[in-house]
C-alpha cells in the first residue's frame, strides 16, 4: 500500500498535458478503451468537452497523489440510488500498488455521501486480474458475465459486479 495520500479533485483544462502523456501509453490506451495515436488537437477538444459539459448521469473526478494527477474516477449511469463505478490510473507504473483500491473507496464514499448512492455496479474484463481483485477486495460480488469487448488487443469476456451499502 502506498504511504502517500490519495485525493479526489475536479479535473481542469490544465490537466491536458498529463492526459496527452497517458494517450501515448499504448498499454493504458488498450486497457481503458482509449483510441491509440490520437491527434493532440482532437484530444484537446475531447478533453475540453469532458471537463466542461455537465451531465446528470455522469461524473468524472481526478485522482491525485502527491499533488499530481495520476488518474480519474467515474460514476456513470447515475439513476436514483445507483451508479456504475470506473477507475483509471494513467501512470501504468503505479498499477498494482493499491492506488485504484483507495481511489475507488474514496469515490464510493463521495457517491454515497453526496449523491445518496447505495448500489454500485462495476464491469471489468475476465483477464484483468488486478481489477477483479480490487473489486472483490472492495466487497463487490460478481452478478453476471454478459458481453465481450477488446482488452489489450484481444476480445475478452466482460464480468459485471454489484456492491450494496
Amino acid at each position: 500500500m502506498p504511504t502517500t495520500s490519495i485525493n479526489l479533485r475536479p479535473l481542469t483544462i490544465d490537466d491536458y498535458n498529463i492526459i496527452l502523456k497517458w494517450s501515448k501509453d499504448d498499454v493504458f490506451c488498450s486497457s481503458n478503451g482509449w483510441e491509440k495515436n490520437r491527434d493532440p488537437e482532437e484530444l484537446f477538444r475531447w478533453w475540453n468537452k469532458c471537463i466542461n459539459i455537465a451531465m446528470d448521469d455522469f461524473i468524472r473526478i481526478g485522482i491525485e497523489m502527491n499533488k499530481q494527477l495520476i488518474g480519474y474516477a467515474d460514476l456513470a449511469y447515475i439513476k436514483d440510488n445507483s451508479a456504475e463505478l470506473g477507475i483509471a490510473i494513467g501512470e501504468s507504473k503505479l498499477w498494482g500498488k493499491g492506488i485504484g483500491f483507495n481511489a475507488a473507496l474514496s469515490m464510493m464514499r463521495y457517491g454515497a455521501k453526496e449523491l445518496g448512492i447505495t448500489i454500485f455496479y462495476a464491469e471489468t474484463h475476465e483477464t484483468n486480474i488486478r481489477s477483479r481483485k480490487m473489486l472483490e477486495k472492495l466487497g463487490f460480488k460478481e452478478i453476471s458475465r454478459i458481453g465481450s469487448e477488446e482488452y489489450l488487443g484481444k476480445n475478452e469476456q466482460l464480468i459485471q459486479y454489484r456492491y450494496d451499502i
